[in-house]
């Protein structure tokens, strides 16, 4: 972990009152994934499987793979050799095959990393995390979706102001609000779950120039039994060293994903806001929220959201950047580094996600108030639609709209307005015109979204890819 993630992660747990680890939905987190020691038990696996794929298509001893297999284990690559040998070689590809060889005799020595470069050995690695990280993410996706769905339907019908352009708007229900953030939520799931095809056919081993010299005759058949021994799939036949449109396909979509939970953090932050207050984050009896106002109760999980939402995209944007590289390929943008701080970065923000979610308090009663606030104008649509049949539905618009327009200038509620209006007091009538002020009616279809949403939510999770 570098130095600034270290500092930007210490500063945003410490402000949003989280132990490290203590959000997480799983045991392993995407920092395991991006470690140096998973690295290296990835490329043991590699190495290992690689030889078993030659060893398969007579390309070397069996004797040599079963020998390669049995000592790829992680005591064969201390860190203390490695760190050592490379202060020697100051080549990490041969430092490590260095320290491994000690582990081998020479006939299997002799045969390990047989034909392959060093960009062969280290780009399946990435996939291979990426692959793990996009299973870790999906796993927190579907941990906050669930309780996104508790919360949209225990608000189903919680009526709130609609806001367009941060004016009041209609009226809606919390539930609907929550119900939008369920189906983006979900789309992200299936972003990372079709990616997840792509990155699956990643597993490359194609030599130093992608064209399989030094590999032998048998090197694509070679090559497809090395994605298997992986657990991957069939590898493209292309040479995508230089192609680096799978890893920039996951760092934008992890850029959408930052920018969505920057939104929702966005706006749990302004729901929070004293002169708003519908919805708190609510906090342990010992949590300060500041040094000097012992009032405050700050909105730091929303407030992480939001950060995250900013330094993801900017990570996401060097790894796009890397498909624009020399040839047949270059390291200049070094994007595999920029690959696990983007991980490790989307795998603390879903944590703040889920913790966010989790102890959002809503209160229904200021969601009440606030309804009220604009003097009932929010329902000046019901009245042009229940005034059209009598008047017609462009004077019925002139009408609300001239009496919308004096209400600025003179304070007036809907309620006063329409009652001294002779030309609505005649087609409605005082009993109609009190049943079309109660916003609790005026709410659309907004129950029955909630209910397609998370119906639909539901049946996707069934065919949800599984960590395990």
């Amino acid at each position: 972990m570098s130095r600034l993630r270290q500092a930007v992660c210490a500063a945003v747990i410490l402000f949003a009152g989280l132990a490290p680890g203590a959000a997480g939905a799983q045991s392993e987190s995407i920092e395991d994934v991006f470690s140096d020691a998973r690295l290296n038990a990835y490329v043991l696996e590699i190495e290992a499987a690689l030889a078993r794929a030659q060893a398969a298509e007579g390309v070397i001893p069996q004797s040599a793979a079963d020998a390669i297999t049995a000592a790829a284990r992680p005591e064969a690559v201390p860190a203390d050799a490695l760190a050592a040998e490379y202060a020697i070689v100051r080549h990490r590809m041969v430092a490590f095959l260095n320290v491994f060889s000690r582990s081998l005799d020479a006939d299997a020595a002799n045969y390990l990393h047989y034909g392959a470069t060093t960009v062969d050995i280290y780009d399946t690695a990435a996939i291979l995390q990426v692959r793990r990280s996009i299973l870790l993410l999906i796993e927190d996706l579907r941990a906050i979706e669930l309780q996104l769905i508790d919360l949209a339907e225990t608000h189903r019908d919680t009526p709130m102001i609609g806001r367009t352009l941060g004016q009041h708007a209609l009226p809606i229900t919390f539930g609907k609000k929550v119900s939008g953030w369920i189906g983006e939520n979900r789309r992200h799931i299936e972003r990372l779950t079709d990616l997840l095809d792509r990155v699956e056919r990643s597993a490359i081993m194609k030599g130093a120039v992608g064209s399989y010299v030094g590999l032998g005759d048998r090197a694509q058949a070679v090559e497809r039994r090395f994605g298997q021994e992986l657990g991957l799939s069939e590898p493209y036949a292309d040479d995508w060293h230089a192609s680096r449109d799978v890893f920039a396909e996951y760092a934008v979509n992890l850029g959408l994903l930052a920018r969505f939970y920057g939104r929702v953090g966005q706006e749990v932050f302004l729901l929070q806001m004293t002169d708003v207050a519908e919805v708190i984050e609510q906090r342990s009896s010992t949590a300060v929220g500041s040094s000097t106002m012992p009032h405050k109760n700050n909105p730091s999980l929303s407030e992480a959201l939001i950060h995250y939402s900013r330094t993801i995209p900017a990570l996401s944007d060097i790894v796009a950047d890397d498909m624009i590289n020399f040839f047949e390929r270059d390291n200049t943008s070094r994007p595999n580094d920029a690959i696990g701080e983007l991980s490790i970065e989307a795998g603390d923000m879903l944590s703040a996600a889920n913790r966010l979610v989790g102890r959002l308090h809503v209160d229904a009663e200021a969601m009440r108030r606030n309804l009220d606030r604009s003097g009932g104008w929010i329902l000046s649509q019901r009245f042009v639609f229940a005034l059209a049949p009598h008047i017609g539905r462009t004077e019925a618009e002139e009408l609300i709209r001239d009496l919308a327009a004096e209400a600025h200038e003179s304070g007036a509620g809907l309620r006063e307005a329409v009652m001294e209006n002779a030309v609505i007091r005649e087609a409605l009538g005082e009993a109609e015109i009190d049943a079309l002020l109660d916003p609790e009616t005026y709410l659309g279809l907004a129950g029955e979204q909630v209910d397609a949403v998370v119906a639909a939510a539901r049946a996707a999770r069934e065919t949800d890819p599984s960590v395990d």
